[in-house]
């Protein structure tokens, strides 16, 4: 969808008013010819569509309207279906022609919106339907979002995980601009491919105390691949609480926790001594598990333990948990003793559970672990920079940083 400006009106104007002065009426409200009811301009273009004889037009070819009259340019053409889905497209600079950039449905009824503007500047317009055929495939790519609808900590990813592999970096594409996320109050954010069949999204900065968001998926009807169309899927809604953040200072046996930037609580901690270094990092939490059997065989530990811990929080897929460790209050808040997780008093980790939420940040600094991976232990998705993030995007990644596809979308501006 695209808007040409009429210079050719305005300079004429602009003329007329200095030649004339305040006498002038050429350009007025009764004269002006933009003010004019628009006329029918069915003569005026040329449809690559199916014209009301029956047929359905084939959703694996562009739309392309043209200007078959040499004295009218097209100024405008909006394109959507019955669900609301728009159609992008190009208008050619001379106004002769606009076409598709993005695909059609299969099986959907479109509505196409044509504005034109003749020699005198005159508004012609016209209104064109259309149904599309339906997919001649019978393979369909699903999507399911995650998390659960729910409130949730402002670190949490959204995901989408696809029923069926998708490599080729154009097929990405197709997927990834139909798979929306809105954010109110908005946000800059992108999708990352974390693999072939899942991709996580996030905001540049987390997400702010109180948002709701939305994500669903344009795919149905959509044609990925010659054997590939996209299917239905549940859309998915979640909204976002206080914005909480432990920092555990490995270094100084320390957690500060922060709520929506107020420090509320200052907690001695052990964490994981040498060989089982806790990793360092942002991580998300993951569930508030409470009462968990842990063992040394759990995360292949020479020295033997089954322990039967309260309080557990857990932060990783592997097995790091914030938790309750009666057996190291002497070292909490001056040595790491732990296997990897980080304990404190029983106490303080009945506070820490009723605090924390899933979603929220737990954030290891000074550790002699390693950091936490992005991807594939839970959710360290904040660990990537922001430039590395979008690189991970099929529509963004290598472009200038700015507003995402969602806001851009609602940036763009629409013919009146």
């Amino acid at each position: 969808m695209s808007e040409t400006p009429r210079t050719s009106t305005v300079i004429g104007c602009t003329l007329l008013l200095v030649a004339l002065g305040a006498s002038a009426t050429g350009c007025g409200s009764d004269g002006n010819p933009l003010s004019a009811e628009p006329y029918d301009a069915a003569d005026q273009i040329a449809f690559n569509g199916p014209t009301g004889d029956g047929r359905k037009a084939d959703p694996d070819k562009p739309l392309e309207i043209t200007a078959e009259d040499s004295d009218a340019r097209i100024t405008d053409v909006t394109a959507r279906d019955a669900t609301g889905r728009y159609v992008t497209g190009e208008l050619s600079a001379d106004g002769t022609r606009w076409h598709s950039t993005s695909p059609l449905a299969a099986n959907a009824r479109y509505t196409v919106r044509v504005s034109t503007e003749d020699e005198d500047g005159a508004p012609g317009r016209r209104v064109l339907t259309f149904d599309t055929s339906k997919p001649t495939s019978k393979k369909h790519l699903t999507v399911k979002f995650g998390p659960k609808p729910g409130k949730y900590g402002v670190g949490q990813p959204i995901t989408a995980e696809l029923s069926r592999p998708v490599k080729d970096k154009s097929q990405r594409a197709v997927v990834e601009r139909a798979l929306r996320v809105d954010s109110v109050p908005d946000v800059d954010g992108a999708w990352h491919w974390v693999d072939d069949k899942e991709l996580h999204y996030r905001p540049k900065e987390y997400w702010p105390t109180g948002a709701t968001v939305r994500a669903r998926s344009n795919l149905h009807g959509i044609k990925i691949s010659d054997r590939l169309w996209g299917g239905r899927a549940k859309p998915l809604k979640i909204t976002i609480g206080d914005k909480v953040i432990a920092v555990t200072d490995a270094s100084a046996h320390r957690m500060t926790v922060y709520k929506n930037g107020e420090v509320i609580n200052e907690i001695p901690v052990t964490t994981g001594k040498p060989g089982y270094e806790t990793r360092n990092g942002v991580k998300v939490v993951l569930a508030k598990e409470g009462t968990v059997r842990m063992t040394s065989a759990s995360i292949g530990a020479s020295d033997f333990y089954d322990l039967i811990v309260h309080h557990s929080v857990r932060v990783t897929n592997s097995g790091e948990y914030v938790h309750a460790a009666p057996w190291s209050t002497g070292s909490q808040g001056y040595a790491n003793v732990s296997h990897g997780c980080t304990g404190m008093s029983p106490g303080n980790a009945a506070w820490f559970y009723d605090t924390i939420s899933e979603g929220d940040i737990v954030q290891v600094v000074n550790s002699n672990g390693a950091t936490m991976a992005p991807f594939g232990n839970g959710f360290g998705d904040w660990n990537l920079n922001w430039k590395k993030w979008r690189g991970g995007s099929a529509l963004v990644a290598g472009k200038p940083d700015g507003p995402g596809p969602e806001e851009a979308a609602r940036l763009r501006p629409r013919a009146v």
